[in-house]
């Protein structure tokens, strides 16, 4: 009797840790890394990026350090439309630091929110506040909308690859 309650209770743990593990890579970040041109996709929308240059911004809006402006192709693979957000986007320098996106309305075609309908690529730009090194390695790092359902970010690499 006490061999058979024993053979249930490892089998019971042992089924425990197989469905913690499952559980824990189902929601494991997926993370897709790619170079400046190259489409990448992330949940249901596909991106293509590339770094767009600098700029000292506006009257209205001028950058404590320099704007760095990337240009950014996005479409909609899904069935249902997708928000694209200036927030999904952040870009990493070579000392591992994160700075957001900046809005500041320079042109027609600057990110702040945008409906992606399904099969109907945009071209956005955005930009970010950031000492810039020409000599330096940047990355842009795209994370999903929160409706997208999905674990994948990626790390696209926009200077000095």
């Amino acid at each position: 009797m006490i061999r058979i309650g024993m053979i249930i209770f490892v089998g019971a743990i042992i089924a425990s840790m197989g469905a913690a593990l499952y559980t824990y890579t189902l929601y494991q970040t997926n993370y897709i890394t790619a170079t400046a041109g190259e489409a990448v996709t992330v949940g249901p929308v596909e991106y293509v990026v590339f770094f767009d240059g600098i700029h000292d911004g506006s009257k209205a809006v001028t950058p404590e350090n320099t704007f760095v402006t990337i240009r950014i192709a996005a479409e909609n693979l899904g069935d249902e439309r997708t928000r694209l957000s200036g927030g999904q986007f952040y870009i990493v320098d070579e000392k591992g630091q994160k700075h957001k996106a900046v809005y500041g309305e320079f042109s027609s075609s600057d990110l702040l929110l945008e409906w992606l309908e399904p099969s109907q690529p945009v071209e956005k730009t955005t930009q970010f506040d950031i000492p810039f090194d020409e000599n330096a390695k940047y990355q842009i790092i795209i994370r999903p909308q929160k409706e997208q359902s999905t674990t994948d970010t990626a790390s696209i690499c926009i200077t000095n690859c």
